[in-house]
């Protein structure tokens, strides 16, 4: 098996059924291509990983070492687009316990005050980088973030050796943050004005923390080059990436509303995190969309598995398989078996997880709730690539045929103009 491969087996759907949405998915498909240069249409992503700005990708993974050279850790301040996938990537690739490289620890995606005390003490002693991102440098969460840890930072290192460790990822030409860096000479990189927050993981925006994390950025943008020429077929006959998107619509039509992305792999959460955003906040709207929920199986089964299995039948299953472990932890006899696991004896964890997987899409299956199956060959930097690569440009082409704009935000402002007015912001 190589890279990413979709199983519609289980999700009751026919191919005759798929297949009669070809003709709109070409049109779809070819209307991408032909606005894809148009920077106010935000599909810079499209061909993101082929034509990326080397110069900068050098720069980030320069800069990378610098802050691996210099720093224990590196405080990532941003929210929702701006450091979901950096996290997504990193804690799908590294120890989950310790990392050997510099470690990565977020900042600006809350207002809680108990987190960032937390935070502060934690790195107050420890030698630490910041990097910034924002497109504006006025979103309130990082913007509060980031003024409390330059002062930290500051009083540290003192303002000439403070500026050497902050890093900015921003726009290229405007915005507050901008100014502040082009004034203090910070180190910067760019938010290209075609790609949307969402869909902006294979820039600077995810790449810099991917790449202090110590993962091969290389191969990351090699598995989304991969999928990019993979799914570059206007033929949905051919092209998994638009039959999971066409898919997700018939099942929606047909009244399931909630689609559940499921893993049997501590280290995917942040995949379904970063994922829940992508396709939450690009289908969402208008009154439509569907619901996008996560589990992390088996402990999930544990407390969601009940509802998923006897709960409202409005809901689907995407799972996500990982073929090949990266550790094969074998279960050894013991000569009590008072727990009665010596019929697994020298069977692998990995083995069982598998037959657990099985087992609760058959029960879940028999339960009437449909199941997409999408199979990667390890989690390593070149499969995860080619994952983002296939949900964004799926996440596109399913939010286009539910026939809202899978770009925009509108939504979002609403609380934002009642939380200014509340905290009598000027102008508000």
């Amino acid at each position: 098996m190589v890279g990413l491969k979709l199983d519609l087996e289980n999700s009751k759907i026919g191919n005759r059924d798929i297949l009669r949405y070809a003709k709109r998915v070409e049109e779809i498909h070819n209307s991408f291509y032909e606005k894809k240069d148009d920077d106010e249409q935000f599909l810079g992503w499209l061909e993101l990983p082929t034509k990326y700005d080397k110069k900068e990708f050098e720069k980030i993974k320069k800069c990378a070492k610098k802050i691996q050279k210099d720093s224990n850790v590196l405080v990532v301040i941003g929210i929702g687009g701006s450091y979901l996938g950096a996290r997504a990537v990193t804690e799908a690739l590294t120890n989950q316990f310790s990392n050997k490289q510099t470690e990565i620890v977020y900042a600006g995606n809350n207002l809680s005050p108990n987190y960032i005390h937390d935070l502060i003490e934690y790195i107050e002693d420890k030698d630490f980088s910041i990097n910034v991102i924002s497109k504006s440098g006025t979103t309130t969460e990082p913007a509060i973030a980031f003024r409390m840890l330059r002062k930290l930072i500051e009083e540290k290192y003192g303002l000439a050796e403070a500026r050497k460790r902050i890093f900015v990822t921003t726009d290229k030409e405007k915005g507050a943050l901008k100014k502040l860096a082009k004034r203090e000479k910070y180190e910067t990189f760019v938010i290209p004005n075609s790609v949307g927050g969402r869909y902006s993981v294979l820039t600077a925006v995810g790449l810099l923390p991917i790449a202090v994390a110590g993962i091969n950025i290389d191969k990351l943008m090699e598995g989304a080059k991969i999928a990019q020429e993979k799914y570059n077929d206007p033929a949905l006959k051919y092209n998994e990436c638009y039959q999971y998107a066409v898919a997700r619509n018939i099942l929606y039509k047909k009244g399931n509303n909630i689609e559940i992305l499921a893993n049997y792999e501590p280290r995917m959460h942040y995949i379904t995190e970063w994922w829940k955003q992508l396709f939450g906040e690009s289908e969402g709207k208008d009154g439509e969309g569907i619901y996008p929920s996560g589990v992390d199986f088996t402990t999930d089964l544990h407390s969601m598995g009940q509802y998923i299995q006897e709960g409202r039948r409005n809901l689907f299953e995407t799972v996500i398989k990982i073929e090949k472990a990266d550790n094969n932890v074998i279960i050894e006899a013991d000569e009590d078996n008072l727990d009665g696991l010596n019929y697994l004896a020298n069977k692998t964890l990995d083995y069982v997880n598998k037959k657990a997987m099985e087992g609760t899409i058959e029960a879940h299956v028999n339960g009437d709730v449909p199941n997409i199956l999408i199979s990667m060959e390890k989690l390593d930097a070149k499969n995860l690539g080619e994952l983002i690569y296939f949900f964004e440009l799926a996440c596109a082409m399913s939010g286009t045929i539910l026939g809202v704009n899978p770009f925009n935000q509108p939504g979002v402002e609403a609380y934002k103009k009642n939380m200014f007015r509340l905290l009598e912001k000027p102008g508000y």
